[in-house]
């Protein structure tokens, strides 16, 4: 390993976890532009990007089942919400991690970057109108409105290498649960699908001239780091204002994304 390629990768992973729980964001929409700022790309399809996909989500593993144990202490997991959205999620985000690797690497990133530019977008619309709660005991959705948005996530998140929390957790609101089990939820399901996404696409990486090995190396500092940082960021949030401050990340977020395509 280049001592200083593991340097970058752990200070990324440091960045991705202070961010993510300081503004409540997923930890992948802040490594991967980070990882194609400091890393870039050597081939004309941006290929490498299919390796970038695969370190995130081997991270997002760890991070999320962390936050699911957090979760589960606090008692407000829901299994009746995992039974639909689990199994959805997982062949949605099989679908998407194996379409994103029969196509180019740029375009990818080109949907990641209009991802995170939408997002970025919604967030700074609802710091100023928040969307409506619901309270804690209010029923499951049903099965017929959990399987479409576990589908639907799991191909955003395969597709372009995210968590797909911050997909999940607002579509689940609107279903009608309240945002902190629509939180926990999000967590549980996410540390599932994210494991069968990482498998999904290390398995495939081969076809687009990489080996799993390029995927781990990364992802192991990175892990290290986000670790760290989401401890870290958990407990800078009752410190700072974060409604502005998350407006200000929204800046450099949707700037970064620019960054990342042009890189």
């Amino acid at each position: 390993m280049d001592p200083a390629r593991t340097l970058i990768d752990l200070l990324i992973g440091l960045l991705a976890g202070s961010v993510g729980g300081l503004a409540g964001i997923g930890g992948s929409i802040i490594m991967l532009p980070a990882l194609a700022i400091f890393h870039g790309y050597q081939t004309e399809r941006k290929s490498e990007h299919h390796v970038y996909m695969a370190a995130s989500m081997l991270v997002n593993i760890v991070v999320s089942l962390m936050a699911t144990r957090t979760h589960a202490r606090k008692g407000i997991a829901r299994r009746d919400l995992l039974a639909w959205l689990a199994p959805s999620m997982c062949v949605g985000i099989v679908a998407g991690a194996m379409t994103s690797t029969r196509s180019p690497g740029h375009a990818a990133v080109i949907a990641l970057a209009v991802f995170i530019w939408l997002y970025c977008l919604y967030t700074l619309v609802t710091l100023a109108r928040r969307l409506p709660d619901h309270p804690d005991d209010a029923r499951t959705p049903h099965w017929r409105v959990l399987v479409p948005i576990g589908l639907g996530t799991g191909l955003v998140a395969g597709f372009m290498g995210i968590g797909g929390g911050i997909v999940l957790v607002p579509l689940l609101q609107i279903a009608g649960l309240s945002v902190r089990h629509a939180i926990a939820g999000s967590a549980a399901v996410m540390w599932i699908s994210a494991a069968v996404g990482a498998l999904t696409k290390i398995v495939e990486l081969p076809k687009v001239g990489f080996s799993p090995w390029d995927a781990v190396q990364i992802a192991a500092p990175m892990g290290a780091g986000a670790i760290l940082g989401a401890w870290f960021g958990a407990w800078l949030s009752h410190k700072l204002r974060v409604p502005a401050l998350r407006a200000v990340i929204m800046v450099i977020l949707a700037l970064a994304a620019a960054r990342m395509v042009a890189a």
